[in-house]
């Protein structure tokens, strides 16, 4: 049901993304705003710099920049007042800055999942076993998101081609990391770590090579074109996604139905912990905050809008999904490989 769910969501999101990048250009396009933005250049430019406050400075406005944002508001003001509609300029929707942040609201939230990781990470590295043969894979994964988090209030707070790539990039890491640890979990793709040969955890390496070529590949797509693929990477994304969830779905289950031949390590397949429904939850919960994608609209107050109450909303996952990893992972069918395996 979560994985049906997902698609169809997807599939929305999708169709969204493309249509707004077929109109999200109509406010800056108007001939009221393009006016305004010429004649405030011809005016203020010259000055610009002498009178432009440290928070514009540290976060690189221009005089374009500026005249652009106060024509932005300008023209949304008088559609306001007139009962009109509320424009899109390239791309985004008008949103009062704070301290020269373009999108206060979603910088916030970006530094509060930011915050939401950096707690994940010191919970598995404080409960779990050095040896435990998951616990470097869930740190990576963790790393991987504080640094997409990081990127995503630098974009948000300036948003540039660069800020914009890095956040993008940064973002696909985190999500086919995900996607990585999950599949050697799940499909017990490791091996117990021995203390006295490796201070690692082996893992399938042609797998690892695989991740890491599709990574590349995509990069190496998105850099090389004359043209950012929006698409290509909103869709890239979204099929990482539904795959990571699709595959704690099956874990969720009831044995009588996942697809999983064992959950655990030397298990049977009917063992089946009450925590694993959990992961099931997880599924559900993100599947609705990514509906908060598709029901885009106009910001609150200027300040508030469905893509910031998105980042709102997955702090909270993802600390409630370090909790599950680590319950998980500290599971008795996990002490007894290792066990064994610090015997031989």
């Amino acid at each position: 049901m979560f994985s049906t769910t997902n698609t169809r969501i997807a599939a929305l999101v999708v169709f969204l993304f493309i249509s707004t990048v077929a109109h999200a250009s109509s406010g800056d396009r108007a001939i009221e705003f393009v006016r305004c933005v010429s004649s405030c250049t011809t005016q203020r430019c010259d000055e610009f710099e002498e009178t432009k406050p440290l928070s514009l400075q540290l976060t690189r406005w221009t005089c374009p920049d500026d005249c652009k944002y106060n024509c932005m508001h300008n023209v949304t003001d008088h559609a306001v007042t007139d009962g009109r509609a509320i424009h899109q300029y390239y791309g985004k929707w008008p949103f009062w800055r704070y301290a020269g942040m373009q999108e206060p609201a979603s910088v916030i939230f970006s530094l509060a999942n930011l915050w939401a990781h950096l707690v994940g990470f010191k919970q598995v590295r404080r409960k779990l076993s050095d040896s435990h043969p998951m616990k470097k894979l869930y740190l990576l994964w963790s790393v991987c998101s504080m640094n997409a988090w990081l990127w995503s209030a630098i974009f948000h707070t300036r948003d540039t081609p660069i800020t914009e790539k890095l956040d993008y990039f940064s973002a696909g890491l985190a999500i086919l990391n995900a996607l990585y640890y999950t599949v050697i979990r799940l499909f017990h793709l490791y091996q117990p770590a021995r203390p006295k040969l490796t201070s690692g955890t082996s893992i399938s390496k042609p797998l690892t090579l695989l991740f890491i070529g599709i990574y590349a590949a995509h990069i190496y797509y998105l850099t090389s074109g004359p043209r950012f693929d929006y698409t290509y990477n909103t869709i890239f994304n979204l099929t990482l996604g539904v795959l990571h969830n699709l595959l704690w779905t099956l874990y969720a289950l009831p044995s009588g139905l996942s697809l999983l031949r064992s959950r655990f390590p030397g298990r049977p397949r009917g063992y089946r912990p009450s925590f694993a429904s959990k992961a099931g939850l997880f599924v559900a919960l993100t599947t609705a905050a990514t509906a908060l994608e598709v029901f885009d609209f106009p910001p609150w107050g200027r300040v508030l809008d469905a893509h910031a109450l998105w980042h709102a909303a997955t702090a909270p996952i993802a600390y409630f999904w370090y909790q599950f990893l680590v319950q998980d992972a500290l599971d008795q069918s996990w002490r007894e490989p290792l066990l064994r395996e610090h015997r031989t």
